[in-house]
């Protein structure tokens, strides 16, 4: 195990510096991680943009976030249903037409654990349509202006890429034989992961040194993804487990490392580094060889594309 490059207690949000100037646009930030992250961005003097499916809630929370920080921060929102490609397509819209830069779009909001299959509109599994195919519509459509603005894109994976299957089932992308809670989030949460790699390397073989492109979890936090689409089964092995987790701020620190920091390698996995990575400070830690099969990511693009018919602009 390498020594953590951030020292004995890993990165913490001492490290950022004055964010002035800098825009931010951050995925589900009603509750959990994601709000973490854009109050410490707030509280740096950094810009955020929100995107949140739920307009009402979302309100609710700038004016949290207003009580907590002052009236003077510059946060909004924009809705965004990250499971219908209609809605993420008009968001992304949205901001082109109104936000003149993006240091980091981090991709924060899931849905986990939905009990019984379901599907989207657009016709894929839950999991998959919106962890997975709604984060690459919104990534390819925004890269443009993260390029111009010389910016990173932040992929918030999970652990769960190293469970269920770990690649990708191909064959039955939905799962109509044999659906599995787990299986099919973790699908989600490595095709997430994989994505981003292969960028990485679409981007370097087009000497693209403008965009980077980083992958990390939150580790074990208490949030309310779990509550909010887990089956009742999956609430109770979450409440047990309480004891072994961590605070969703501390769960934020992953993805707030992966915007801010300066000189980080592109090629790490980065979340807590304790036990089983779900607590722990927060650094680089082994990424499983299944998540850079460079076949079946490259597989996975090509899928993608047709999918959704979005062609990122690399």
């Amino acid at each position: 195990m390498k020594a953590n490059q951030f020292g004995k207690k890993g990165w913490t949000p001492d490290r950022i510096d004055n964010l002035n100037g800098k825009t931010f646009i951050i995925t589900g930030t009603t509750s959990g991680t994601g709000f973490e992250a854009a109050k410490i961005l707030l509280s740096k003097g950094a810009k955020v943009v929100m995107l949140n499916r739920n307009s009402k809630k979302a309100e609710d929370i700038i004016v949290t976030l207003k009580q907590e920080l002052g009236n003077d921060i510059d946060v909004s929102n924009i809705q965004m249903d990250l499971s219908k490609q209609a809605s993420v397509k008009k968001a992304a819209e949205e901001v082109l037409k109104t936000i003149p830069q993006i240091n980091a779009l981090i991709c924060n909001a899931a849905i986990a654990q939905v009990p019984k299959q379901t599907l989207t509109e657009d016709g894929w599994e839950s999991q998959m349509g919106t962890n997975y195919f709604g984060n690459w519509t919104l990534q390819a459509l925004l890269f443009p202006l993260i390029e111009k603005s010389k910016g990173r894109i932040v992929t918030v994976g999970s652990m769960g890429y190293d469970m269920g299957i770990k690649t990708i089932n191909f064959d039955d992308l939905n799962w109509d034989k044999g659906y599995v809670p787990n299986t099919a989030y973790s699908q989600s949460k490595l095709a997430q992961i994989m994505t981003i790699y292969e960028l990485q390397d679409r981007l370097k073989e087009a000497g693209n040194t403008d965009v980077k492109a980083y992958a990390c979890h939150p580790g074990a936090s208490r949030t309310n993804l779990i509550n909010t689409s887990g089956s009742f089964m999956m609430k109770i092995m979450f409440y047990l487990m309480m004891p072994l987790t961590q605070s969703a701020e501390k769960g934020a620190y992953p993805q707030l490392m992966c915007a801010t920091e300066e000189n980080l390698d592109q090629e790490g996995f980065y979340g807590p580094t304790g036990r089983s990575n779900w607590v722990g400070p927060v650094g680089a830690h082994e990424i499983k060889p299944h998540a850079k099969d460079k076949a079946v990511a490259k597989r996975l693009w090509e899928l993608s594309e047709k999918e959704t018919g979005v062609k990122w602009n690399i």
